[in-house]
């Protein structure tokens, strides 16, 4: 992640914050003042419109005690949002508590300006009330009082997702279940020609009974609705905004779904990926900068995450494809009698980035994690065999897979794999993931495959070396732990490395392995991340050798889905006579 500005922590003016218990207890310099945790229990206080928060308003509030419409009666305050105040409020006709919005505008606005908000304020409540889905908050009323309109809606009792990660991050099944009803209150919204355009962490209301509604409509876009904001302003909240929007183009259900990632992101990690010091540097960074895989969220759900953050809208995958993997994650199938039995009461269930169960690794490829994985590769295809076998049967399978396959040698390719046959480059066929993206050395010596996410990729090169030519390394692993410890290239390339060699043996030909944890080399940052290459060498005949390269992450959950691609690269690299 690129700075951009600003230090990724710093404190900026946006609601979310990082967790930190300490910090918790004292407001940011600036920020309102709340009522202490213990006021009132985050799983029963009550939320809605645009943020949650403890009731409870300044003691001699003169607006305490109000009769809006005749009928709503104004009992304290919830929060702010960027449009406007939520207050707890009593329905004395139908005896029920609600969620009441009043705009709040800056003094300093013209009429004409306080009249646009006001009718921004009037449109988010159209707009939500074209939406029927529980995922949705439900709008009750507008009422006119003051020359401003006070909307009503429903209370969701509870907490802001902004709230909770206040308290610490998200497992990443627990982010996905969130995740999922996020995606359905979009996909209703969407098929209503309505685009959220604010979909962050303070809009999420998690109430009661695990219910999960998005809220806040309050610059929604009907699509085919002239445009309320003034040319050269700028409304939503810039870490959360997709860069086709950042670039003053026209938004799409895309634009909200590219939010849900970052959403999704923020989760797990407890900040966004975006966050700068200020408005321009986030901005910058949204337009440019190439966040890591969350550390916490790896596997199908980082995979997903990265994939919604692809700057280019109609590359970000569809709602279908993101109810997919969330449903994956959040709801994984649970293990039969029979599974149970032969791994020992050990179940399947779980998702990406932390227990157990199916998943998606680098690239989208399918993968067993946990117990599943003990089942042998020629078996994941069949249900009887992995499922409704009792215990003997699938011995007796396992058995015959001992005797027929050899397991320690090559196997089944990965669900979603494919072999590349690089005859003519290489000399060899390279088996890769069918979604990564192919790129030929202008050399014509090296061939490069690219996880669309941009977390990994696979890089290989037939080397002839010749004896006059010192830029051509020996394969000798001495040679290359002295060559990366320098720096690499020139000496610029990395920095701070750490590299270990081991001699191993592929496909009865003698080689080594090496392994670079490193910072790039102009990487200034207090605190650097850090990559990794896993590279193999196998030398040939005539001064040729084969350098296979596998780049990933070096820090975080990322680097078991790097190290398990790798393995499945050499394990599926097939060396042609040189």
């Amino acid at each position: 992640m690129t700075n951009d500005g600003g230090r990724v922590d710093e404190p900026t003016s946006y609601v979310l914050q990082p967790p930190n218990a300490a910090r918790a207890e004292v407001p940011p310099q600036g920020a309102p003042q709340t009522a202490p945790p213990q006021a009132v229990p985050p799983q029963t206080a009550p939320v809605g419109g645009a943020v949650g928060g403890p009731a409870g308003g300044p003691v001699g509030d003169p607006a305490v005690g109000r009769l809006l419409g005749g009928r709503y009666r104004l009992v304290s305050r919830l929060g702010h949002g960027g449009m406007g105040t939520v207050w707890l409020a009593h329905d004395e006709v139908v005896d029920r508590d609600v969620a009441v919005k009043e705009p709040r505008v800056p003094d300093h606005l013209s009429d004409r300006d306080r009249d646009r908000v006001y009718l921004r304020m009037q449109r988010e409540a159209r707009s939500a009330a074209k939406i029927d889905h529980p995922s949705v908050v439900t709008m009750h009323d507008v009422v006119i009082e003051d020359a401003k309109p006070w909307i009503v809606m429903e209370l969701v009792r509870g907490q802001s997702l902004a709230d909770r990660l206040q308290e610490g991050t998200l497992d990443p099944r627990e982010a996905a279940r969130i995740g999922l009803a996020v995606l359905d209150g979009l996909t209703a919204a969407h098929e209503q020609g309505v685009l959220h355009r604010d979909v962050k962490p303070d809009n999420v209301l998690l109430g009661r009974g695990e219910r999960v509604v998005l809220s806040d409509f309050g610059i929604a876009q009907i699509e085919g609705e002239q445009g309320l904001t003034e040319t050269g302003s700028f409304v939503g909240s810039p870490e959360f905004i997709a860069p086709e929007r950042v670039l003053g183009q026209r938004p799409g259900p895309e634009s909200d779904l590219w939010s849900l990632g970052v959403v999704l992101y923020a989760a797990v990690e407890g900040v966004s990926p975006y966050r700068r010091s200020n408005v321009p540097a986030t901005l910058q960074a949204v337009l440019s900068a190439e966040p890591q895989m969350p550390a916490r969220g790896s596997g199908a759900f980082g995979t997903l995450v990265m994939q919604l953050l692809r700057k280019d809208p109609a590359a970000r995958p569809d709602a279908a494809e993101i109810r997919a993997v969330l449903e994956s994650v959040a709801r994984p199938p649970q293990p039969s009698f029979a599974a149970t039995q032969l791994y020992g009461g050990a179940g399947v269930h779980g998702g990406a980035g932390g227990g157990t169960g199916a998943g998606v690794g680098p690239g989208g490829v399918q993968r067993q994690t946990g117990a599943a994985a003990w089942v042998p590769p020629v078996l994941y295809g069949s249900r009887a065999a992995r499922y409704g076998l009792g215990g003997g049967a699938l011995a007796v399978a396992l058995a015959l897979f001992l005797i027929l396959a050899d397991p320690f040698g090559g196997g089944k390719l990965p669900e979603g794999w494919g072999i590349r046959p690089e005859n003519e480059i290489l000399a060899a066929k390279v088996g890769v993931p069918d979604e990564y993206k192919r790129a030929q050395d202008t050399s014509g010596t090296g061939v490069t495959y690219r996880d669309p996410s941009g977390v990994f990729s696979i890089y290989a090169e037939r080397v002839q070396q010749q004896p006059d030519d010192e830029d051509i390394l020996a394969p000798r692993p001495s040679v290359w732990k002295a060559y990366y410890e320098r720096g690499g290239s020139n000496g610029t390339e990395i920095k701070d490395a750490e590299v270990t060699n081991k001699d191993i043996v592929h496909q009865g030909r003698e080689g080594f392995e090496t392994v670079v944890d490193f910072t790039a080399y102009g990487d200034s940052d207090d605190d650097p991340i850090r990559y990794r290459w896993h590279e193999l060498v196998i030398p040939g005949e005539s001064n040729i050798y084969l350098r296979l390269r596998v780049a990933m992450p070096a820090e975080g959950a990322a680097v078991k889905d790097g190290e398990e691609l790798y393995a499945n690269v050499v394990d599926h690299l097939d060396i042609g006579q040189s």
